[in-house]
């Protein structure tokens, strides 16, 4: 099967949702884990129904530490062009185990017919016998009841300090920007552990970037969270988003529709804002910056420095106590290139590439060439490209005033470059002769 760029980042995307417990270190008994995960039938984007053993498991986590997300890419089988099948009278003989044994996993069904010798391992991978029995209607377990369960709830709280956020948006009070009136929204993050906030800031806009922005700004105050738990919100389900926080080291769940309840901590935060803070405000409108300002001023000196009853201490208090532990991040505007859409393009002649119907331009020793975009779509003013074996490099838009103006370079037979004059329009019209 070939698949596109995204399509390969969708199945990179569900492999690390598989191993993250284990990188983040969520899971008591990593091994029992992986054999949990071995049992059971994965539905993979664009692959379809999929089990997987232990050893492949384990692959994929070594390959994540060495080349993050980047590892999990599927990549094509070197043996690709070797056909390998199952012979007719193989065929008959599975079948017929099958029905034998047919409350056994297909993992199970596959280890033990090679104990007993009936075929070898060489022969054909439990992959191609999972498709096999796919095909003839025969993957699934026999005989096993399903079991309906009404929803649990149940309180629980981590020990540890960002091991995982919270993150919502609440309706907040009127404003003014740009002398207009308009609706403020509360895009917010809480540590489950401490209820810290590590970042919270009012705005006009509902939109990814703001989202975004938010997020990072929490991040670089506060270190990388393990686990962000948030709601089914648009925003919140952008693959950008996703693929961002993955390469960060961090995975995003989302609860489940019309489900508040299971998001108590954030709910319970904009609840204090609610009681605690808007009531302080003017009841005049106030310009947008000077609620943030006020805002994140009480933030600091009122809510991080109460005694939370939960707690028994203030949320800055819990926070500090394990500072140590947290993982922080060393070069904060790495983190942009993290929630850029990537995409790939080939350069045009005249040195330019196109992005949502607008011109970059790039240098004129990648013409030709295919290379890796990466840009901000909700702000297209810039973007940078990824050339193969190259260091990133920044470009802009095309300026065609600057462009008719430009010195050029041009290469004569012999190699040497000259430069050339200033081009302009009216200094053409100038040298035509009459």
């Amino acid at each position: 099967m070939s698949l596109n760029k995204q399509e390969k980042m969708d199945v990179a995307m569900f492999r690390y949702g598989l191993i993250a417990p284990v990188l983040q270190h969520t899971v008591d008994d990593p091994g029992a884990y992986l054999d949990d995960l071995v049992d059971r039938v994965h539905d993979v984007p664009h692959y379809g129904l999929r089990q997987y053993c232990k050893k492949t498991l384990q692959r994929w986590i070594t390959a994540y530490r060495r080349e993050n997300l980047d590892g999990l890419l599927p990549q094509v089988r070197q043996d690709k062009a070797v056909p390998r099948t199952i012979s007719p009278d193989m065929a008959e003989e599975i079948i017929a185990y099958r029905l034998l044994h047919p409350e056994w996993t297909v993992r199970l069904l596959y280890d033990q017919m090679i104990k007993e010798n009936l075929f070898e391992p060489e022969a054909f991978s439990y992959h191609t016998l999972f498709r096999f029995l796919k095909q003839k209607q025969l993957s699934k377990i026999k005989g096993r009841e399903s079991i309906s369960r009404s929803k649990d709830r149940k309180k629980f709280a981590f020990e540890e300090v960002n091991h995982l956020w919270q993150g919502d948006m609440l309706t907040g009070p009127y404003v003014l920007e740009e002398g207009k009136r308009k609706r403020a929204y509360l895009f917010a993050f809480i540590d489950d552990a401490s209820r810290i906030i590590p970042f919270a800031y009012f705005s006009t806009k509902q939109n990814f970037n703001v989202m975004k922005d938010v997020y990072l700004k929490a991040v670089i105050r506060r270190g990388i969270p393990p686990l962000v738990y948030l709601d089914n919100g648009k925003v919140y389900r952008s693959s950008i988003f996703h693929e961002g926080c993955a390469r960060m080291g961090t995975t995003v769940i989302h609860a489940q529709v019309r489900d508040a309840a299971s998001k108590g901590k954030i709910e319970r935060f904009f609840s204090t804002v609610r009681k605690r803070f808007l009531p302080l405000i003017s009841t005049e409108m106030l310009p947008l910056e000077e609620l943030n300002r006020t805002f994140l001023q009480w933030l600091e000196d009122d809510y991080h420095r109460k005694i939370h009853t939960g707690l028994g201490m203030t949320p800055l208090e819990k926070y500090m106590s394990q500072l140590s532990c947290l993982k922080t991040v060393d070069d904060p505007s790495s983190l942009v290139s993290f929630f850029l859409r990537r995409e790939q393009r080939r350069v045009n002649n005249d040195a330019t590439i196109s992005i949502k119907n607008t011109i970059f331009e790039v240098p004129g020793s990648l013409i030709g060439e295919k290379i890796e975009v990466r840009f901000d779509p909700e702000e297209l003013d810039e973007a940078w490209i990824y050339p193969e074996d190259q260091p990133p490099i920044h470009i802009t838009l095309v300026r065609p005033d600057d462009n008719a103006r430009m010195k050029r370079t041009r290469s004569d037979k012999t190699g040497t470059e000259d430069e050339c004059s200033s081009i302009s329009f009216s200094a053409a019209l100038s040298k035509k002769p009459r």
